[in-house]
């Protein structure tokens, strides 16, 4: 009995009107609960497998469009479009392929290896100023005991007896057109022409096999939360000769205890006492990576201000140059004072009695209107 392909929409648990930035929220969300790597639970590799295939299709508009109209038949089906302007029979001989096989069998070329998608945790300045990193995933592999032959070791591939090598049959038919010759791709070889009569019982005729494996990788300074490198070529070995897949790795970047960033700005709260604020002070500032910045803070500093110090932020991913520093004033009333600090503070306090600072000025005011 034939099963039920489950909905890609379900499987990313989005809507089918969620946007494209919808969807690529949702896979990331799910690509690293269910990545091999970091998910040991039985049924995690299928779920991870199930996540990529309807990310896919989902994140790709034209794939999306024949997914939501003819669901996972999609253009595979020959009969799915019926015969709307992009029908799936151009001519006589089309028709005749279809119901009689034709001459349309096809040996196996090529096939790409698969993509792999990796996260990578940075410290906060790892991510700023970039570094070399070593990763370590799992991947398919060209197999080591065969080295992709297939064949056990000592042994090799020979030539299909059933189709002589052509990875094709054919067939002679009668039909109430006349005689027709059906080719069809051999069922021994899968029409690439060998035959494997030992296969390799390490990877039991696959030629590739699920190891460790390591990769080099230069983070380049800038990088934030959420930021995607694609390394061309470093993901799974492909089949019959096929190229490599390609390396996405993720980052995710751990928060500084100190520092916040907001895309190419740096953030720092500044906590200053009530005189430095009123009398203004200049004070120097250790930056990420061991560098230093003067701040002049001017009189008259208020609560919550924001300094911006040009240049002084993050690296420029893109584009170059650096981001901007925001230095937020936070001033910081004392909770215990000491007795001659009490006194000076009630003197200054007598001599700017009225202020609009005081309060009392304020008060005044609202005495007077409601008098």
């Amino acid at each position: 009995m034939a099963t039920t392909k489950q909905d890609y929409y379900e499987i990313l648990g989005v809507s089918p009107g969620a946007s494209a930035a919808e969807i690529k929220k949702a896979f990331r969300r799910l690509a690293m609960q269910y990545h091999p790597d970091r998910n040991q639970e039985a049924g995690a590799e299928e779920r991870f497998k199930a996540i990529n295939e309807a990310y896919e299709v989902l994140s790709d508009p034209q794939k999306r469009a024949l997914y939501d109209r003819y669901g996972h038949a999609g253009p595979e089906n020959p009969f799915a479009r019926g015969f709307e302007g992009a029908a799936p029979f151009t001519g006589f001989g089309d028709i005749f392929d279809a119901f009689f096989g034709g001459a349309t069998a096809r040996r196996r070329g090529p096939q790409r290896g698969g993509d792999i998608r990796v996260g990578v945790d940075l410290d906060f300045e790892e991510a700023l100023f970039g570094g070399e990193r070593e990763i370590e995933f799992t991947s398919i592999e060209t197999c080591s005991a065969c080295n992709g032959l297939r064949a056990e070791p000592g042994t090799e591939p020979e030539r299909c007896p059933a189709c002589g090598g052509a990875g094709e049959v054919r067939r002679v038919q009668q039909s109430i057109f006349g005689q027709f010759v059906n080719v069809a791709t051999c069922d021994r070889c899968g029409g690439e022409g060998r035959w494997i009569p030992k296969p390799c019982k390490a990877c039991r005729g696959a030629g590739r096999e699920r190891r460790r494996r390591r990769v080099a990788l230069t983070i380049p300074p800038g990088v934030d939360e959420g930021t995607q490198m694609r390394l061309t070529g470093e993901g799974e070995v492909g089949v019959r000769g096929g190229g490599r897949g390609n390396l996405y790795v993720s980052f995710h970047v751990r928060e500084h205890e100190v520092f916040a960033r907001d895309g190419d700005d740096l953030i720092l709260e500044l906590p200053l006492n009530m005189a430095s604020a009123a009398l203004g002070t200049d004070v120097e500032i250790p930056l990420p990576g061991g560098e230093t910045t003067g701040v002049k803070i001017p009189p008259g500093t208020q609560p919550g201000e924001i300094l911006v110090l040009r240049g002084k932020g993050a690296p420029r991913l893109r584009g170059g140059g650096r981001g901007d520093l925001l230095v937020r004033v936070r001033v910081v009333t004392p909770k215990k004072l000491t007795q001659r600090q009490r006194e000076l503070l009630q003197e200054l306090g007598e001599t700017m009695a009225g202020d609009a600072g005081d309060g009392r000025g304020f008060l005044d005011k609202i005495k007077d209107a409601l008098s």
